[in-house]
């Protein structure tokens, strides 16, 4: 039930560090983008591994979180600006707000109405 409020708090220190590494040494606006791609990867591999390769539970269940959107969307605020004043505050703030409709794709189909022992239900229940 939190993850929409929890996990982009939690979730946000990762690309801020990526990004002002990449930022300070190297001038490239990508750090978030490139961080989160990396956990993304992690995340695939361990949801592989230890919900389908030892329990063969259904991996469509146990999909990660998208961060996408709100990594190119903190690197753009970088970019445009330069500052990481308003990089903090803008697109702090703009990664907070594009997690929950950018997962929206991924937990729509789940949210169909199902007819389970006479209860209508959605999948995800």
């Amino acid at each position: 039930r939190l993850w929409v409020t929890v996990t982009p708090i939690v979730l946000v220190t990762f690309p801020a560090a990526a990004q002002v590494l990449l930022w300070e040494r190297f001038r490239q606006p990508w750090g978030a983008t490139v961080c989160v791609l990396a956990l993304l990867l992690g995340e695939w591999i361990n949801r592989y591994f230890n919900f389908w390769g030892w329990t063969y539970f259904p991996v469509n269940f146990v999909f990660p979180a998208i961060l996408v959107p709100g990594a190119i969307l903190l690197d753009t605020s970088l970019m445009l600006s330069g500052s990481y004043l308003f990089t903090a505050i803008v697109g702090g703030m703009a990664w907070g707000l594009v997690f929950y409709p950018g997962n929206w794709p991924v937990i729509a189909p789940l949210h169909v109405p199902v007819e389970y022992n006479g209860m209508l239900m959605s999948v995800a229940d």
